[in-house]
């Protein structure tokens, strides 16, 4: 149990500076009306849980790379809470967009990712 623990933490930490690097060079040019940040990492999580899922079949590796490290790239809280901020902002129809988008790509990367796995 502890050395799952340790692979996921050390696949989390990876992961967590991961998506700050991303957040920072995709919201380096000009400030968009969507939250293409987390969007853009939460798409790239779900197409590598895709590929992780075929390609590994280590439960450690599990361990680290699809709860661990795409636990820690990806961010729903961050989704959710960027939502809200839209909502309470008035902007409901950018929103729908971000979660019908974020929802119908993530699971299309998914499939992909396995897809391309197979």
């Amino acid at each position: 149990m502890l050395k799952q623990i340790l692979l996921v933490g050390a696949g989390g930490a990876v992961g967590s500076i991961f998506r700050f690097l991303t957040s920072v060079f995709v919201t380096r040019s000009e400030p968009w009306p969507f939250p293409v940040a987390t969007f853009f990492v939460n798409i790239i999580g779900c197409f590598c849980i895709g590929l992780f899922a075929n390609l590994i079949p280590s439960n450690n590796l599990r361990f680290l790379m699809i709860t661990g490290f795409c636990g820690g790239f990806t961010t729903f809280s961050t989704f959710a809470s960027e939502n809200l901020s839209l909502i309470n902002n008035n902007q409901l129809f950018i929103a729908v967009i971000y979660i019908v988008a974020s929802v119908i790509i993530g699971l299309g990367a998914v499939w992909l990712g396995m897809y391309i796995t197979k």
